[in-house]
């Protein structure tokens, strides 16, 4: 009895550790988001000796606001770079889109890039190598289809480029749009993504997402180019720890990856999450044990076992409490993130970047 007593005792303090980890990266995630991502961008460097910036954008089908997103990018407010349109089948209805905005932007430097190269086993980087090999500027910027921009997004991200950063990357989040699916995914990078991406990156672990990276050319180069990362599925993990391994600092923009998609649903949300999982519980088995107990309803129960075991707290009043706590501290969160779309409005004065705020 007395090593059951001892190992229940134990049990109970690690209940008591998870809540602290957990409070820590709600304080964490609130604050650094309040203070990063609603400050004004800073010009660390004159505008007209901005670095050159290639963006590699990968195209596959269209969905109803594709030609509008794409439309953002020929109109940055940036003083050198080059937009390389990358898209894998010839019939691929993008082809329209891309020749579209070629035909309504001739003074951009822009080209199409149609049939890919075929150098492992990533669709991703098979369809962006021949824009890859053309790049002329000391910076490549891959940035998805989906994402939207501000006209003054790359020069935030260059900005952020100081001499010890070798890759800036933006904090995933959700464009407003219609539906329950729409404000299902925007809540979910508008709290539980961000909690664990923000407080990763602020506490030293590289955590990156593929969708909006601007990167060091030489240093990519330098690890094989981009053909030594086609035969991983996440790119994105491979790169950021080849640039990371190289002794180079990661800087997150103040601006968002804004993504805009034009198809959603619940069933693609799920199966992305699901992807997404799988990906993580390959790279990294542990998190098959650690994201569940990190999310609120499980979370929520262990806590409140733990205080009623060393407390005598009542469970379910400590569970309804904790559980009350949470969702404030994700609207909190949400809001930080939502404050900064707002602004980025209010700042450029356009009326193109965001559809409504329904969190007001």
């Amino acid at each position: 009895m007395a090593l059951l007593e001892l190992a229940l005792q134990g049990l109970s303090i690690l209940g008591l550790v998870l809540f602290t980890i957990l409070w820590l990266m709600h304080f964490t995630s609130i604050v650094y988001g309040r203070l990063h991502l609603n400050k004004k961008t800073t010009d660390k460097q004159p505008y007209s000796k901005l670095p050159g910036v290639s963006l590699l954008k990968p195209l596959k089908g269209v969905d109803p606001n594709l030609i509008n997103n794409l439309e953002t990018f020929f109109e940055l407010d940036y003083p050198k770079y080059e937009i390389l349109l990358c898209v894998q089948d010839h019939d691929d209805p993008a082809i329209d889109v891309c020749k579209k905005l070629l035909g309504k932007y001739p003074n951009v430097d822009a080209k199409l890039f149609v049939g890919g190269k075929k150098v492992g086993i990533n669709p991703k980087i098979n369809n962006l190598m021949p824009g890859y090999e053309i790049a002329k500027y000391e910076f490549v910027w891959i940035c998805d289809s989906g994402i939207r921009v501000n006209p003054d997004t790359l020069t935030d991200m260059a900005n952020m480029m100081t001499e010890k950063v070798g890759l800036v990357h933006g904090l995933p989040y959700v464009a407003d749009r219609q539906g329950f699916a729409a404000t299902l995914e925007q809540v979910y990078f508008g709290t539980s993504h961000p909690r664990t991406y923000i407080s990763a990156n602020v506490t030293g672990f590289k955590c990156v997402t593929g969708m909006s990276c601007l990167m060091r050319k030489d240093v990519l180069d330098q690890a094989g180019g981009l053909i030594a990362f086609a035969q991983y599925i996440a790119e994105d993990y491979f790169m950021s720890k080849a640039i990371a391994d190289r002794g180079w600092k990661f800087a997150m923009a103040s601006q968002v990856a804004m993504q805009n998609s034009g198809s959603y649903s619940i069933s693609l949300f799920q199966s992305r999450m699901i992807r997404w999982s799988k990906l993580r519980i390959n790279m990294l088995p542990a998190t098959i044990v650690c994201e569940p107990i990190s999310e609120c309803f499980v979370a929520s129960l262990i806590i409140g076992w733990a205080v009623h075991h060393i407390f005598k707290w009542d469970i379910m009043v400590f569970f309804m409490c904790h559980c009350l706590a949470w969702f404030i501290s994700d609207y909190i969160q949400l809001r930080g993130i939502q404050v900064r779309i707002i602004y980025s409005v209010w700042v450029t004065g356009s009326d193109k970047l965001v559809i409504g705020n329904q969190f007001q």
